[in-house]
């Protein structure tokens, strides 16, 4: 029985990502094309992220404040709030939002550049293609996305009070004392582990994605979206492993 093409793309994947991992801990990478991969990572970013937070967190309210309101209950909202968005809501959206902005740039990037034969190229100058591409490309997400998860979760929070008071008359002061007597200690390093977590399963299938393209333009088309699809897969997956572990 032949192997589906999905599950020789992953296991491919996964060995460049290996190989990416072992090559950023000796140092050997293309550190010219690093602050390039930073930026699109990073700050193009930020305004998908600074838009989504200030919903999450008003929406959030929307839907709880009201109802712990007429139970009498308002003064725990900031305390929800906080901990459904570290253990939760900001890691798992952030690693979203970062697969459709950088995970199809990076597939449909390295993809464009197998069908056109510019790996071939690079490989025969005898410069390793995973080295020069993939590796830039790893430290920039691991790196940005949990700076990108810990900019979410203060938007939202600070979205998360501004609209509980200004809808549901629930004093500032209350709100921050129920986040910190909701919230401990272990929640953010927790929530930062995941977002560093998702952001290298983000590099590793998308660059191996982009990697395997084979074809023309059309498969570069279906490569970006395999790559998506199936990081969101993966993220999900992992994020009941992690949540298992971390909060179990």
């Amino acid at each position: 029985m032949k192997t589906p093409r999905w599950l020789n793309r992953l296991a491919s994947s996964l060995l460049i990502g290996g190989q990416a991992i072992t090559s950023t801990v000796k140092g050997n990478f293309n550190k010219s094309d690093l602050i390039d991969q930073l930026m699109e990572a990073g700050p193009t970013s930020f305004l998908i992220i600074l838009i989504t937070g200030i919903s999450a967190g008003t929406v959030f309210n929307i839907q709880v404040a009201a109802e712990l309101s007429r139970q009498g209950l308002g003064s725990e909202v900031g305390g929800l709030l906080a901990i459904g968005l570290a253990r939760e809501i900001a890691p798992l959206l952030t690693a979203t939002l970062l697969t459709g902005k950088v995970a199809t740039a990076y597939a449909a990037q390295l993809g464009t550049m197998k069908v056109t034969e510019q790996i071939d190229a690079i490989t025969m100058l005898k410069t390793d293609p995973v080295e020069y591409l993939v590796v830039p490309r790893l430290i920039a997400m691991v790196v940005m996305a949990p700076l990108q998860c810990l900019l979410f979760f203060s938007v939202a929070l600070w979205s998360g009070q501004i609209s509980s008071t200004a809808f549901y008359s629930i004093p500032g002061d209350v709100f921050w004392t129920s986040v910190k007597g909701w919230l401990v200690f272990s929640d953010l390093p927790s929530m930062l582990i995941k977002s560093i977590v998702f952001g290298l399963q983000i590099a590793v299938i998308a660059c191996g994605w982009g990697l395997t393209t084979r074809g023309g333009a059309k498969e570069v088309g279906t490569s970006t979206t395999g790559a998506v699809v199936m990081t969101l897969l993966t993220v999900s997956l992992m994020d009941v492993v992690l949540t298992k572990i971390l909060f179990g």
